[in-house]
């Protein structure tokens, strides 16, 4: 059986290899009575990767209005299974964003939990995580917005992790500088700016806006199987991006990198990434683009 590296958190394809085959007797109909054995696979994660119960920390004294947050924990450093905690957040000491929670468990309860936030306004894209089975981002998901149960905070699926609730997020922007996210030109560079119509640069309208926080391409089910050749939606509507700029002069060369079964054929419009971004994005819509200039400028 392969082995799964502790720090993916969620099947991989390594972790769908380790399986064992059971037998099933199925009763047959008819006259004489048979059992005919079927073979019938059954998944299973190897030991090191299974998420257990992990430790439920006292409520906070006096506290008249609770919160439960369940947070993934794992630590590179204790060679012990990933778990899931149980921390009680006082709401009435607390702001009402998922992101304030955590700041409030890691400054009242636990300062081990660790997890990346900056600008606290959406903007930054630091904070991306998995709430409630939804990637988002933890200061503009308020804690109230998770009806029933607790508030289950996870890392960005299908990602290494560093520690905690911090993915390594290394392939994702080697991907982004694949895609040369710069303007590139060949006239001779003006004495003051690009100028562009008013037409063009609404063109850009739907792109520019991305923040590069990851919740679309981590919550794509081709890039989770194809992350290391298929680009994924965040790289590639920043790809359109630049291709739709009309101050750009390498639209040819731009597509010529993209045009390849897997870096940008992968995307199959199961628009999870539409759903996922945080800023109303839609990278789907943007990949679709992408085809049909390829297909165009072959005609």
């Amino acid at each position: 059986m392969l082995g799964l590296d502790p720090r993916i958190h969620h099947l991989t394809k390594d972790g769908l290899l380790g399986f064992r085959v059971k037998t099933r007797f199925t009763l047959l109909p008819g006259n004489d009575t048979k059992l005919e054995a079927r073979p019938m696979v059954e998944f299973a994660l190897p030991k090191n990767s299974k998420i257990t119960d992990g430790k439920v920390w006292p409520k906070p004294a006096g506290a008249t209005e609770m919160r439960e947050f369940r947070v993934y924990r794992w630590n590179p450093d204790h060679g012990k299974n990933p778990s899931i905690d149980t921390y009680y957040v006082d709401t009435h000491d607390c702001g009402p964003m998922v992101l304030d929670g955590l700041i409030w468990i890691k400054n009242r309860i636990d300062p081990t939990l660790t997890f990346r936030r900056s600008c606290r306004e959406g903007v930054c894209g630091s904070c991306a995580m998995n709430i409630d089975g939804q990637n988002t981002l933890a200061c503009t998901k308020s804690m109230h917005d998770v009806k029933d149960g607790p508030v289950k905070v996870n890392p960005l699926p299908h990602q290494p992790v560093v520690k905690d609730l911090v993915p390594d997020l290394t392939n994702f922007y080697a991907q982004y500088a694949s895609i040369e996210p710069w303007l590139k030109t060949t006239t001779p560079t003006p004495q003051r700016e690009w100028r562009q119509s008013h037409e063009d640069r609404e063109k850009l309208d739907g792109l520019y806006e991305c923040i590069l926080c990851a919740c679309c391409s981590t919550s794509c089910p081709s890039y989770w199987w194809n992350s290391e050749r298929y680009l994924g939606p965040a790289a590639l509507l920043q790809a359109n991006r630049w291709v739709s700029d009309s101050r750009d002069e390498a639209t040819g060369e731009r597509l010529d990198n993209l045009e390849d079964p897997f870096r940008l054929y992968r995307c199959h419009t199961i628009l999870n990434c539409a759903k996922a971004c945080p800023k109303g994005l839609n990278p789907a819509e943007a990949i679709a683009e992408l085809k049909l200039r390829l297909v165009e400028r072959q005609v």
